[in-house]
């Protein structure tokens, strides 16, 4: 595996690394970890990385593992820079022939992320979008449930997202606000809020129903006048027929941290999660007792089980759930027999830039119906 970005201090770069560590069918042998390259440079010397494989560019990393035999060559690059540098650099990569593991938002804009989904169906290359909760044993066990029908008809999604770590931001000095580039338009794209964690609520929602959201009414908030991107919002989504439901981001809950939850209602049963508390899965029902699942347990689907590594009772977390993105990647970048639940592709790429850019798009002609 090789690297583009992750480097000193890199919170996202550490966890890629410990994901592929975790499910052992990675070796990190070179990469552009930073733009900086003597920082770079004493990077790749804290991982033991021989200096010849530490890159100055990207361009270089191509033309340098090209030259080397294939046997020893970089087969898969984590891209887990900023969001501006994964269309150019997936692009790249992908002509030159390499398999990728790439950070969400997949690109900036939906035109890209298209441009991205030919080039891998014509290469024919694994392209995993790291949607990161979608590794947890009991997502994946919802999945199952509600593909068997036990729901009966959904008849109502919610998803939320709350964090409030902006809060000391945007309430500090504009230096810190303009030294953040998830706030930056030129580095995040069209929106902060949803385009760093709304996109995520929204993937979960396809991802364990099988459902499409067709259309979209936002509302957004940027909260103060200095802030050039969404920092708060809620999102009504149409699913056509009766079914609707609805999405809650926010940066700016104070004392929130990671709270992301989603609960489907349906006519037999419902659906609940939290991933601040990712060992438990609750079914619950207006006839029966509440129903509770856990990891390493027989009554479990084939893929939620292949997603555990402990005994039951041994709490697992986010490195794990990355980890069975990654192991899913291997499978399919070795030619073996794999689930497509196993790791979002380029095509989820593609249906979060439509909704991120619709959400946007919804707010700025005055909240709106928009289809995706």
């Amino acid at each position: 595996m090789g690297m583009i970005g992750g480097g000193i201090g890199a919170f996202i770069g550490d966890a890629h690394r410990r994901a592929s560590r975790i499910c052992n069918d990675y070796e990190l042998v070179g990469g552009v970890f930073d733009p900086d390259f003597e920082r770079n440079k004493k990077f790749a010397a804290s991982e033991g990385i021989d200096p010849k494989r530490c890159y100055e560019t990207v361009d270089a990393l191509i033309k340098g593992e090209k030259a080397l035999p294939p046997e020893r060559r970089i087969e898969v690059v984590a891209i887990v820079t900023p969001n501006a540098f994964h269309y150019p650099f997936a692009k790249s990569l992908l002509n030159a022939g390499f398999h990728l593991v790439c950070e969400k938002p997949m690109t900036m804009t939906v035109d890209e992320a298209l441009d991205l989904e030919k080039s891998v169906a014509e290469k024919k290359l694994t392209f995993a979008l790291t949607h990161t909760y979608t590794g947890y044993p009991m997502v994946r066990q919802m999945r199952e449930i509600i593909s068997k029908g036990l729901l009966g008809t959904i008849q109502r999604i919610d998803a939320q997202y709350y964090q409030g770590w902006i809060n000391s931001i945007i309430h500090g000095t504009e230096s810190r606000i303009t030294g953040v580039w998830r706030l930056d338009p030129k580095q995040a794209g069209v929106s902060s809020c949803m385009g760093d964690i709304g996109v995520h609520a929204f993937n979960l929602i396809e991802y364990t129903t099988g459902l499409e959201v067709k259309e979209i009414l936002s509302d957004l908030s940027s909260v103060k006048d200095d802030v050039k991107l969404d920092l708060d919002g809620t999102v009504m989504l149409r699913f056509g027929g009766y079914l609707k439901g609805v999405i809650r981001a926010s940066q700016v809950c104070g004392g929130e941290e990671n709270g992301i939850t989603i609960a489907v209602y349906g006519s037999k049963a419902s659906l609940k999660w939290a991933q601040e508390n990712p060992n438990y899965l609750y079914m619950l029902s207006d006839s029966e007792p509440t129903r509770v699942f856990k990891p390493a347990h027989g009554y479990n689907g084939k893929l939620a089980e292949t997603g555990h590594t402990m005994p039951a009772g041994h709490p697992e977390g986010i490195y794990e759930a990355l980890a069975n993105i990654y192991r899913g990647a291997a499978r399919s970048i070795r030619g073996e027999a794999y689930d497509k639940a196993e790791f979002p592709t380029v095509h989820d790429g593609v249906r979060g830039m439509k909704f991120i850019h619709a959400v946007v798009e919804s707010n700025r002609m005055g909240n709106i119906w928009m289809k995706i």
